[in-house]
């Protein structure tokens, strides 16, 4: 039973470090109005356990507890979405944004975290 218990509440921790860490990038990506596709607790690779949409962005809770992400518009991966990088830049995507606003955004979660007091 205390192995069951160590293993929720290492569960537990992780998730709320995660959580924390995405809201970062979240909260970021909110504040210079770009576009959160998706924000989520846990990996869902073939499905999801519970989500919702609200406005423009769907927050859910995976079943793979490794960690979790924020999927914001504009934000690209070169060798694989060739077709978007060669439409214009939205305004309300990621790479419209400013260099010091998309630094901010990416490396929100890492100072939301070492900004806590443990």
């Amino acid at each position: 039973m205390t192995i069951l218990i160590k293993i929720l509440q290492l569960v537990l921790s992780l998730s709320i470090l995660v959580i924390v860490h995405e809201f970062g990038h979240f909260i970021f990506a909110k504040l210079f109005k770009t576009r959160v596709e998706k924000f989520y607790l846990f990996f869902d690779p073939w499905f999801s356990l519970f989500k919702f949409k609200k406005g423009e962005t769907e927050y859910g809770l995976g079943w793979l507890p490794v960690g979790g992400y924020v999927k914001i518009s504009g934000m690209i991966d070169e060798s694989m979405d060739k077709e978007q990088l060669k439409q214009p830049p939205q305004p309300w995507e990621f790479r419209s944004k400013s260099s010091y606003q998309r630094l901010l955004i990416m490396t929100a979660g890492v100072f939301l975290i070492s900004s806590w007091q443990w």
